[in-house]
């Protein structure tokens, strides 16, 4: 930035008329910038003595000054006297702008995720890096673009506050109301009398206190965490709330659990058959309805879970098989696209639509083991009976994927694919000429 200079002679505040007023020059250098600005003022002629009003309250009677101006508009006044007594002035102007910072922030964000702090620096600094600061703790830096703009990535560890710091500027302080994590485990199902125990946290801890508030079968029982009775089958729906404190928001989560009778199998009727066949609904498992009673559909429903879990394929469930049921998942399809998945392996059926299984089925294949592996192409069906195939789809040669009132849990048809009757039609319904039949180990 250029200094101000200023000439000034011929300017007499008290001097006979022919008395010769003393020269004197002012400059300062530099004239503009950003507070806080360190200006250095000189003033030269023939005076014998100087005497400075700085324009801001301050005052010096030496001929060359440094000083700091904050921001502002100031007008430098400089005296000269010689030794007649004789005076002049001479003047210049200081201009000082003040440098601002901003800084914005999500108003909400989850405890230990990323978030990112924006902000404008003016005058811009293009280059130049703004430090962000978590109270008096570095948190991190950020570069300054052409306009002014910077954006900084922060870890959210605490709600703040946060500020951004360039030299002198300081911006406004931001706070983040953070979303603790409540963290609770729930099995979906536990047998009568088993263990089912609630241990809620919160992370981090300092976020707050949990609520708790236990339901069974919609009438609140308890409203602590711990040991959740299993006395008598039922429905469990837990409600967590956090009682935040500041700089934290509130956090809800429901759970829910059903206590069941640890053995079950057909002819049982009642919630614990209800909650199982959800359950195998959940994973896919084909079932005629979600009826509360344990028949023929959800007698093949077990088994095809035992087949594809590897498990004895008695039917029936126990206290270890409701276990399995609650950590399971639905199987996985060994191609993309949409086809149907024969594994003669494990004698299931897998209806699979864009890669992922939609349906499991029991079925039964070939006793010999004669039925085709490969890829084929459904190229014929027929609606109700055909000789003793009930809504067959036939894929290659006689081979067909059709209802057979026998399915047992191991291979025993001619080398067709046998299903159930009852979803046999459904099956048929569901699948043109051309459908994709993958079979193999």
């Amino acid at each position: 930035m250029r200094g101000a200079i200023v000439l000034l002679t011929g300017l007499a505040l008290t001097a006979p008329a022919t008395a010769a007023p003393p020269v004197i020059t002012a400059s300062a250098t530099p004239s503009t910038g950003i507070a806080p600005l360190r200006v250095t003022l000189a003033a030269s002629g023939d005076a014998a003595c100087y005497a400075w009003d700085l324009g801001d309250g301050t005052v010096s009677t030496s001929p060359l000054v440094t000083h700091v101006y904050p921001a502002g508009r100031f007008t430098a006044t400089v005296t000269a006297t010689n030794a007649a007594g004789e005076t002049s002035q001479a003047q210049v102007q200081i201009a000082v702008s003040r440098r601002t910072l901003s800084l914005s922030a999500p108003r909400t964000a989850d405890y230990g995720g990323a978030a990112t702090l924006t902000g404008v620096l003016r005058p811009a600094a293009r280059g130049a890096r703004v430090q962000v600061y978590r109270g008096n703790t570095h948190v991190t830096s950020a570069r300054v673009g052409a306009t002014g703009r910077f954006r900084a990535r922060v870890l959210l560890r605490s709600p703040g506050p946060y500020h951004a710091r360039f030299g002198a500027a300081r911006s406004p302080t931001r706070n983040v109301a953070l979303r603790p994590e409540l963290r609770a485990t729930l099995p979906a199902v536990a047998p009568v009398g088993g263990a089912l125990r609630l241990s809620p946290r919160l992370v981090p801890a300092r976020a707050g206190s949990i609520r708790v508030r236990v339901f069974r079968d919609g009438r609140l029982v308890r409203s602590r965490a711990g040991r959740i009775p299993t006395a008598d089958p039922g429905s469990i729906r837990i409600e967590l709330t956090t009682a935040p404190r500041p700089g934290y928001k509130r956090v809800r989560r429901t759970l829910r659990a059903q206590v069941v009778q640890p053995s079950l199998g057909p002819g049982a009727r009642g919630p614990s058959v209800l909650a199982l066949e959800r359950r195998l609904a959940q994973l896919h498992y084909a079932l005629r309805g979600i009826d509360g009673t344990y028949g023929q559909d959800t007698f093949e429903a077990v088994v095809a879970f035992q087949k594809v879990n590897g498990l004895p394929r008695t039917g029936r469930v126990e206290e270890w098989l409701w276990r399995r049921l609650a950590r399971a998942g639905v199987p996985r399809a060994q191609l993309a696209g949409d086809y149907i998945e024969v594994d003669k392996t494990r004698q299931v059926l897998f209806v699979v639509d864009d890669g992922v299984v939609t349906k499991v089925l029991h079925v039964s294949t070939g006793a010999t083991g004669n039925t085709p592996l490969g890829s084929w192409q459904v190229y014929r069906k027929v609606p109700g009976w055909d000789w003793v195939l009930w809504y067959p789809m036939y894929f290659k040669g006689g081979f067909a994927i059709h209802g057979y009132p026998s399915v047992p849990a191991y291979p025993a048809s001619h080398g067709c694919v046998r299903i159930p009757m009852w979803i046999a039609p459904t099956l048929y319904g569901m699948h043109g000429q051309g459908t994709t039949v993958v079979v193999h180990l």
